[in-house]
């Protein structure tokens, strides 16, 4: 549009510089051809828009925001039309007490009081993206500036919100999971009120304060030692089940044992040791006798 006004100046500083008796008066015609190029070319340019990869825009005429949206590549479009280019990609918002990790110079964490009045510190990041068929409804009644005006502020007055109905030891423990579960149906609801997707919630770390921590984590660790303290005594019981049943079965096989050994099966066992002994090459001839009748075994072959 500036080139368009600009070449209609020129157009017609040429007409009134021909109308004075200057040495320059004689260009006036180069300069009026000059004018009527710029505006074609201001004219072409004006019409002509491309649109990024990732990207839409949005039309508007006088002020007034159109509901047509360009996707992206090149569009023809008329020259008095505005087009706000807007990224639909996803997008990040952190929120860190680290100094240049946030959106925001400085320590942005956000500080929020738990149901036990203790105060917690927040380092979040936001995924979202901009939802393209509500792309209009956000530059009409929010701006291109919706990162300033809707992620930031909702995102942190929810936190806040939710963080009431949870202890310091909840959020820092057992807890947490259901916390930012909590908080993610909570943001992308509003968040869908007003044209854009939540796409994933991030809470990168939740810090307490020093002595809060350190009383926590000794919870925690005697609360481990009792679940190991069980799980020994557990093992232990079932190590003396195995040796009473164990005991219990050696007490059985002996008894079964001396009940039915009788005095032929004793004299055969005796035997069936002599007849190693007899393959030995130590030994020659062994007399076993019993009661009533001996019996010679020779070793020779």
């Amino acid at each position: 549009m500036f080139i368009i006004i600009l070449g209609i100046i020129i157009f017609f500083a040429a007409f009134s510089l021909k109308k004075t008796n200057t040495p320059f008066s004689q260009f006036a015609g180069a300069i009026r051809i000059a004018g009527i190029a710029f505006m074609f070319l201001g004219f072409f340019t004006s019409c002509i828009k491309q649109i990024g990869a990732g990207e839409i825009g949005v039309l508007s005429l006088f002020g007034k925001v159109q509901d047509k949206v360009l996707p992206s590549g090149l569009h023809v479009v008329s020259p008095l039309m505005e087009v706000s280019k807007m990224d639909i990609r996803t997008q990040n918002y952190t929120m860190s007490a680290v100094h240049t990790e946030g959106e925001v110079a400085g320590d942005d964490a956000i500080r929020a009081l738990t149901a036990d009045g203790l105060e917690v510190v927040i380092d979040l990041t936001v995924l979202y993206r901009v939802l393209s068929t509500e792309a209009p409804k956000i530059v009409q009644e929010t701006g291109l500036d919706y990162k300033e005006k809707i992620v930031r502020p909702i995102t942190r007055t929810k936190i806040r919100d939710n963080a009431v109905y949870f202890t310091a030891v909840d959020l820092y423990s057992k807890r947490r999971d259901e916390f930012q579960g909590k908080i993610y149906k909570s943001i992308e609801e509003s968040f869908k009120q007003r044209g854009l997707v939540l796409e994933q919630l991030l809470v990168r770390n939740i810090s307490l304060p020093a002595m809060v921590k350190t009383s926590i984590e000794e919870k925690i660790k005697a609360e481990q030692d009792a679940q190991k303290m069980e799980f020994v005594l557990q093992k232990e019981k079932q190590e003396a089940e195995r040796k009473r049943v164990e005991a219990q079965g050696i007490a059985d096989y002996q008894r079964i044992m001396s009940s039915g050994l009788t005095d032929k099966q004793l004299q055969y066992e005796q035997i069936q040791v002599m007849k190693g002994l007899v393959t030995s090459p130590n030994s020659k001839v062994i007399v076993m006798g019993g009661s009533k009748t001996p019996v010679i075994l020779n070793g020779e072959k």
